[in-house]
């Protein structure tokens, strides 16, 4: 029989452990957990909108962003938040490595908690091994049956939270309740939920391995400068290799005397290694820098009174005694394209205008020659107000003499904090002005109460035919 195609799922079941980078784990867990399911609920009042702190609002086409207001015209932001975040990515996996993976990914954060909720119900490595192994009884039905409707619990409520970040929570919470909300909340909330039950709580580490594109592409942005997960094989493996402790080797000094690292091969690294790795074969492409194996092995080493580091975070050079460069022309362009991404970004948001004037010439047609001779071009004409208070707008031309506007009514128009106006400008010049095909001019949007100041202008022309052109 030929070989599989591909490896049959060997099961991990990681052992818990304490350490600096372990608590520094939850630290970053307790903090993305309550920023993502507390931050739907978080009050910010608006004068003419939902009160939430951050709202998607698909059918208004505004995002809330606490005091931000984003409109789908400035979807751009979004375009630069990504080229940030991939520069970023860049940057910090040039210098730390896979650090995104072991702290900030929401797979590895969601696995952590399913993980967490399967120990505490099954228990810790062994227990879980055993349970695995034991036969069908009503007490392993229950504990696993337990575990997996926690998993879903959690994961539902991740779905939910998700959906609740584009309509007004507390409404949009009691009209599904009622089931009057709209199916694509429904769908979003079961969609989410099926997907972080099965990546969380059933695939794990295959995500990582399989199907993330990261854990492919990433040996590309390594070399030997930066910062890995590692194992120190020099000081670990000796002239012999490991050994266990046993008599006569069971002091640092009588391990060395006898040719032998510090490694004790007492396995606590593998055991807690998530992605089910033995780090002390090298690097390898499943590892995500999660630092646990450099927890367990720091325990062992304080329990038996050896220097720390026999796995730690440090890079090639470091390891073969050189020094580790940080500021190389990568990194640094990085950075430098890193800063002026974020400058230009915040320039743009912090220069952004309160109010928006767009104005689309008709072209169908182009220009009609009234019963007097005068030539009319009709422009289609959006104001947008973006602020929080109402205001009242008037429009001009400027640079058209002898221009008559027409707006269909009164020059006056009311807008209601973030809303919008759309109406058609009929622009019409006598004959006696008409004096090139194509002549420019300006729309200037002013202040109702304070003509003389120019808020907006749009550079525009006026199309007359070429036999009218005097």
């Amino acid at each position: 029989m030929s070989n599989p195609a591909y490896q049959e799922r060997i099961p991990i079941y990681p052992r818990s452990v304490r350490g600096r980078f372990r608590t520094l784990k939850y630290a970053i867990l307790a903090l993305a957990y309550g920023v993502y399911f507390l931050l739907p609920w978080l009050p910010w009042e608006r004068s003419d909108s939902p009160p939430q702190a951050v709202l998607f609002d698909i059918v208004g086409r505004h995002f809330y962003i606490f005091d931000l207001v984003v409109y789908a015209q400035d979807i751009f932001w979004l375009a630069g938040i990504l080229v940030i975040a991939a520069i970023l990515l860049f940057f910090v996996t040039g210098i730390a490595g896979r650090v995104f993976c072991g702290y900030f990914c929401f797979q590895t954060l969601w696995t952590d908690v399913f993980l967490l909720i399967e120990r505490l119900v099954q228990g810790d490595r062994n227990a879980r091994i055993k349970l695995a192994a034991a036969p069908w009884t009503a007490g392993k039905l229950t504990r696993i049956a337990l575990t997996h409707l926690l998993w879903l619990s959690v994961a539902l409520a991740t779905g939910l939270t998700f959906t609740l970040y584009w309509g007004y929570a507390p409404e949009l919470v009691r009209s599904m309740l009622h089931g009057t909300a709209p199916f694509p909340a429904y769908a979003t909330t079961l969609f989410l939920t099926l997907t972080t039950y099965v990546m969380a709580g059933l695939a794990r580490e295959q995500v990582c391995t399989y199907m993330c594109p990261y854990a492919r592409f990433q040996g590309v942005m390594f070399d030997e400068d930066t910062l890995v997960v590692a194992y120190d094989e020099q000081r670990g493996e000796g002239g012999k290799g490991r050994h266990k402790p046993a008599k006569g080797l069971m002091s640092r000094e009588e391990r060395h005397v006898a040719g032998y690292g510090d490694c004790i091969d007492c396995g606590f690294c593998v055991q807690v290694c998530p992605m089910g790795i033995d780090i002390r074969n090298g690097l390898q492409y499943q590892c995500i820098s999660c630092a646990l194996c450099i927890d367990a092995c720091d325990t062992v080493m304080d329990a038996i009174k050896y220097p720390r580091g026999l796995v730690r975070y440090t890079s090639q050079h470091a390891l073969e005694g050189r020094k580790t460069r940080f500021f190389k022309p990568r990194n640094i362009g990085y950075g430098l394209v890193l800063i002026l991404s974020i400058a230009t970004l915040s320039w743009s948001i912090a220069t952004r205008t309160t109010v928006e004037l767009v104005v689309r010439q008709i072209r169908q047609p182009i220009s009609v020659t009234l019963s007097d001779g005068s030539q009319q071009n009709s422009y289609e004409i959006k104001i947008t107000n973006k602020t929080e208070e109402a205001a009242d707008y008037r429009l001009l031309v400027a640079g058209l003499p002898g221009a008559a506007l027409d707006v269909g009514g009164e020059n006056r128009f009311h807008l209601r904090p973030e809303s919008s106006v759309r109406f058609l400008a009929r622009l019409r010049l006598p004959p006696a002005q008409l004096r090139a095909e194509r002549m420019p001019f300006k729309f200037v949007l002013v202040r109702d109460d304070n003509p003389s100041v120019r808020l907006l202008e749009w550079e525009a022309f006026f199309i007359v035919p070429r036999q009218r052109v005097k």
